[in-house]
């Protein structure tokens, strides 16, 4: 009798399966996040009476927290499988400026807690993740400031004439936590500690201004001497619109708190600068949301397809609802509310279409397949 001896089960490659699915998972998937969380932080404070708003937004605000949770999961296993393709994205210079986009996940899923998610978890909860997601979101944000730019410097081998708005991203990150920490100074006791949070979310706001100040004439001279960005590219024209509607949005926001908080006259001086400031940033914001259609237009009609980049749609448009949401509390001018309502009818359509066609990516393999070579 032959006896055949059974050899002995292989070891499971499901682990490795499940990582090799996130290899290509960039840090850009993050912009996903922000784009859904800006429709809750958005519509919180829409200036229109529509039935069911609040609770569509804290319903959006729910989808974020669980996108942003799964994707900080997915993000883990790459870096614990793949960290060759993770060094990778942070020699790539068009890629390593997405690290931006991590800490403003955090911060837009954070603040929605405290302005829609509040109404489901309650007050105590609310805080205690905000104060876990603004500190980790700022922390990473300033880091990302000064260490991207470093590398773009040291490391990274940029030829001229290929400046792109995707440099803002990491320098953009401290606005957002400007815009959002003043959420969290009523919750400090009184004194030094609102005191200091608010002055530091006032430094933030003026690194970050600074910042893309210096960036924004690179940007428009690569258009002006090398023409319009691929057509791939196009909608990141759109990522502009974010440090302008985001200042907008944290001056104002200074401007709610610092009542009660600063001794006078310096907490009347945050009203008169949120509205100087706001009002002429605004109407730049609006030329380039003009101009930046325009080119994205173009770019359809020539053939651009879906890519990730459409999520630069999403959260700076979101950015410039709340712009003028804070500018019509501030000024008393209707024209203001009629713009934020109209702006974020922009952002709800854009966040559709952009939601719909990356979860269709995803389910046919497309969006986390390898890049092609060109």
């Amino acid at each position: 009798m032959v006896t055949v001896a059974h050899s002995p089960a292989p070891a499971r490659p499901a682990p490795k399966l499940r990582s090799s699915a996130v290899r290509h998972l960039g840090p850009n998937w993050y912009a996903s996040v922000m784009g859904t969380a800006i429709i809750a932080n958005a519509g919180a404070a829409l200036p229109a009476d529509v039935p069911g708003l609040r609770t569509g937004a804290t319903a959006v605000w729910a989808l974020s927290l669980l996108m942003l949770v799964t994707l900080l999961g997915a993000r883990a296993v790459h870096h614990a499988h793949h960290r060759d393709q993770a060094r990778a994205h942070l020699a790539d210079p068009a890629m390593a400026p997405f690290y931006g986009c991590l800490a403003m996940a955090l911060l837009a899923v954070g603040g929605g807690t405290m302005l829609v998610g509040v109404d489901w978890i309650g007050t105590t909860a609310a805080v205690a993740v905000d104060a876990v997601l603004f500190t980790a979101g700022t922390a990473i944000g300033l880091a990302a400031a000064v260490a991207i730019p470093y590398l773009m410097v040291v490391r990274h081998r940029v030829r001229p004439g290929t400046a792109s708005p995707v440099w803002l991203l990491p320098v953009v990150a401290p606005m957002v936590s400007a815009a959002l920490g003043p959420l969290l100074v009523p919750h400090l006791p009184a004194g030094q500690a609102q005191q200091t949070l608010l002055y530091g979310c006032f430094a933030m706001f003026g690194l970050s201004l600074l910042a893309t100040l210096v960036m924004l004439p690179l940007i428009f001279a690569r258009l002006v001497h090398e023409g319009p960005l691929p057509l791939a590219l196009t909608p990141t024209l759109f990522l502009v619109l974010g440090p302008l509607g985001q200042s907008t949005t944290a001056a104002n926001k200074f401007a709610d708190v610092a009542p009660g908080v600063l001794p006078a006259p310096l907490d009347q001086g945050f009203t008169v600068f949120a509205v100087l400031f706001g009002v002429p940033v605004m109407g730049f914001a609006l030329m380039w949301l003009a101009l930046a259609g325009a080119m994205v237009l173009r770019a359809r009609r020539r053939g651009m397809g879906f890519a990730m980049t459409w999520w630069a749609f999403t959260f700076p448009v979101g950015t410039c609802v709340t712009g003028a949401e804070g500018l019509g509390k501030h000024t008393g001018l209707a024209a203001y509310d009629w713009l934020a309502v109209a702006l974020y009818a922009l952002l709800v359509s854009a966040w559709l279409v952009a939601l719909t066609k990356t979860a269709r990516g995803v389910a046919n393999g497309k969006l986390l397949a390898a890049p092609q070579q060109k």
